[in-house]
């Protein structure tokens, strides 16, 4: 009987706390925790301060505490004031709620709380009006945190929720508003302050009633020396520190980043890689910059810099003043696509030299070109002959450039821009052309200031790395040109013989030691100047975000100047480090007038840089023996070689299209002579080279009052007359320096051209008449 009873009792204590705990888990499930919070996102530093902020979407100033930023002394002083068991309850302190109830029964009102972290948690998750039911509401939601949550993270929720007052949340948000520091940056004396202020909102109010909170801020130090949280000297030095604190606006440092980061990252605390001092000190550079080239119409500047090894953003600047509206400030030029200019061309030239097509001494022709129907000129309007492919580079001509081009295929260049995150580039892939070279295609100053900072990794593409939440989506580096062609580059965008070195910096002592490329778009929109060295690349472009252009936009004169201002700023001394020659790469003599391998007749030679088992070994054959008559007004080739009577001589073989050059700057020129008009032998290559017709063009011809179509070709020295074909009908007979006209047929029509060799070379165009 006694055991039966004894199993009774058991059983009641069992199942009573067993039905508590279904019931708590039944009610779990119908009415789960109201737990989601939105956090103002915060945009941080490289050392963790918060340098822009947004308001969350019900306008509240609410940045996240995270736990490793709640320090000691605020779990300290929070615990000792407002609840000393909270590591021992679970979330409900039974004893504290007894005392409260009867002594608030007693004196018939509220005299004392019981509220415990975790209930205070629950009632700022839930904010209702203090009824004895909304209080039994808040024992249930703090029986679900303590369920739900570690001690840690709601003591976390407490600090990230607890008010100051106005739209302000949380000791993060009081902490960057009102001391400009961070949560575990403050002092036991402000810490008190702000333990304080949530049980009095609406009376100590800092940067209102400081003074009122200094004394209730000093009862409570003294509270806690009594109880001995902390030492005597600690509390009196705490007691003495000033309150002397007012609402400051929450920062707004970096604001196109900002921006470009939050409408991309679902995170509420975004860590970049800025360097806030850096980033400072440029952003003032491009202020006073853009304020002195306002008076020639020029109002923007955006500026990227990147830490070569690692490929993280350390400064970006989307435009001169983000709050100016006059001039679009908040447009984030570093984002938008704009014309590239010649900031292209160094990587077209890297293709060439890793397939073994150029060398920096290679020697090119500047001279006029058609291809396809494309007419290239140089900035400076003029031509200039032979050139070799690092002067064509320093100098910028565009014409090598366009010629360098069509050797690989503008499909290679497309690849690698495509491979490299040119998002322009590749929507565009299919209509573009030779005219890539130039400028024809849209890109950023961040695809830009990438694509360059592979350079200084020796030819390794690296995405730029913006912040910690992107860094493990990045994708592994990749080479994009050679370690040795990426040298050769280094080396010519190092020079300063060229001409868009800047004349006030041509004869600077403090010229920084870097590599750099400009470019200017068409119309003169778009400054370009992107440099590096070992440690930094740095973008520059300078513009109007109207795409309004300037006559005096250009890269040189405009965006150099603020990229050398910028390099002498972050990296001064950086002159004694430089970049190291990688393995295969070598040096050999050239030929100075082709950059071939010496021939026999070769007798100018420079040194060059070579690609050893990749770059080309072909010999020169600039200079060669001819068989000339005694007079030197006949030449033979084997097959007509006299028994005697001629003389052997060496001739420089000028290209058909270096004569016309020759001829048309009035410049003399060694010319072989004609050849044997009695040898019987066809000569097969070298045939003469149309000029105008352009082949695939199109032209149109008034129906009243038609204009004649003028016939021009280029021919070798050799040559004495051509004959032109329409449709294998001749129409005209004459030597290849005169220029006929024809009035063609409408139609399709086939343009041939054959020299008094033989060699023939066809063309085809389509002929319309219009009413005009």
């Amino acid at each position: 009987m006694i055991l039966k009873l004894v199993a009774h009792r058991l059983l009641a204590l069992v199942s009573i706390p067993l039905l508590l705990f279904l019931s708590f888990l039944a009610l779990n499930f119908l009415f789960p925790l109201r737990d989601a919070i939105h956090y103002s996102t915060v945009v941080l530093d490289n050392k963790g301060e918060v340098i822009h902020a947004f308001l969350t979407p019900d306008d509240k100033w609410r940045m996240k505490v995270e736990l490793s930023e709640i320090s000691p002394l605020l779990r300290q002083t929070l615990i000792e004031k407002e609840d000393k068991y909270f590591f021992r309850h679970l979330g409900v302190n039974p004893i504290a709620m007894f005392r409260a109830l009867f002594n608030n029964v007693k004196q018939q009102k509220r005299t004392s709380g019981a509220s415990t972290i975790t209930m205070q948690v629950a009632r700022m998750l839930e904010p209702k009006q203090r009824t004895y039911f909304n209080k039994l509401r808040e024992v249930f939601r703090a029986l679900q945190l303590e369920w739900k949550y570690s001690k840690e993270e709601i003591l976390q929720l407490y600090f990230n929720l607890v008010p100051y007052g106005s739209n302000i949340e949380g000791v993060k948000s009081v902490s960057v508003l009102y001391f400009n520091k961070s949560p575990q940056q403050l002092s036991l004396a402000e810490v008190t302050a702000l333990s304080i202020i949530p049980n009095r909102p609406s009376s100590l109010k800092l940067g209102i009633n400081n003074d009122m909170i200094v004394l209730e801020r000093n009862k409570w130090l003294k509270r806690f020396e009594a109880v001995g949280l902390f030492d005597a000297k600690t509390i009196a030095e705490s007691m003495d520190e000033p309150l002397s604190v007012e609402r400051s606006e929450a920062p707004k440092r970096a604001a196109h980043l900002a921006l470009k980061l939050k409408s991309t990252i679902p995170h509420t605390t975004i860590k970049t890689f800025l360097q806030l001092q850096m980033q400072s000190k440029v952003e003032k550079l491009v202020s006073d910059y853009t304020r002195n080239l306002s008076a020639l119409g020029i109002e923007n500047a955006s500026v990227i810099i990147t830490d070569n090894a690692t490929g993280q953003v350390i400064t970006y600047i989307g435009s001169a003043d983000f709050f100016n509206d006059k001039n679009s400030g908040q447009v984030n030029g570093a984002a938008a696509v704009r014309q590239p200019g010649s900031t292209l061309k160094p990587f077209i030239y890297g293709l060439n030299f890793d397939l073994g097509f150029l060398t920096p001494k290679f020697c090119m022709t500047d001279v006029p070109i058609t291809i396809n129907g494309f007419q290239p000129e140089n900035y400076d309007e003029q031509f200039h002959g032979y050139v070799t492919t690092d002067f064509a580079l320093k100098n910028s001509l565009n014409i090598p450039a366009v010629k360098a081009l069509n050797n690989i295929g503008v499909d290679a260049l497309v690849t690698m821009l495509k491979k490299c995150n040119f998002r322009q580039v590749a929507k565009d892939e299919k209509k573009l052309g030779l005219s890539l070279a130039l400028g024809g295609c849209g890109v950023s100053l961040e695809e830009m200031t990438a694509l360059y900072s592979a350079l200084a990794r020796k030819g390794k593409f690296k995405p730029l790395v913006y912040c910690e939440q992107l860094k493990q989506t990045a994708i592994d580096s990749m080479n994009i040109i050679t370690p040795q062609a990426s040298y050769m580059l280094t080396d010519i965008l190092s020079k300063y013989d060229r001409t868009d070195m800047p004349v006030a910096w041509s004869q600077s002592a403090n010229t920084p030691k870097i590599a750099w490329k400009t470019g200017t778009s068409y119309g003169r929109r778009d400054a370009w100047s992107i440099g590096y060295n070992q440690k930094y690349t740095v973008g520059v472009w300078v513009g109007n975000f109207s795409g309004v252009g300037v006559p005096e936009l250009n890269g040189a004169a405009i965006a150099t100047p603020l990229l050398f201002n910028i390099f002498n700023t972050i990296d001064h001394n950086s002159a004694g480090r430089w970049f190291d020659m990688p393995e295969s790469y070598s040096l050999r003599i050239v030929c100075a007038e082709s950059g071939n391998m010496p021939g026999p007749y070769c007798e100018h030679q420079v040194m060059d840089a070579y690609i050893p088992l990749v770059s080309s070994t072909k010999v020169c054959e600039r200079q060669k023996e001819i068989m000339v008559s005694a007079d030197e007004k006949i030449s033979y080739c084997k097959n007509c070689q006299p028994q005697s009577g001629f003389k052997k001589k060496i001739y420089d073989i000028v290209s058909p299209e270096m004569q016309f050059y020759f001829e048309q700057k009035r410049m003399a020129y060694q010319q072989v002579p004609a050849h044997n008009p009695s040898c019987d032998r066809v000569i097969t290559d070298g045939g003469p080279a149309i000029r105008y017709p352009v082949h695939g063009s199109e032209y149109l011809i008034s129906k009243t009052s038609p204009e004649p179509l003028q016939l021009t070709c280029d021919a070798g020295s050799n040559v004495r007359q051509v004959f032109w074909y329409v449709n294998n009908k001749m129409v005209k007979q004459c030597s290849p320096k005169e220029a006929p006209f024809i009035i063609p047929d409408e139609g399709k029509l086939k343009i041939s051209c054959t020299d008094d060799h033989g060699r023939n070379t066809d063309i085809r165009i389509t002929v319309k008449y219009v009413s005009l």
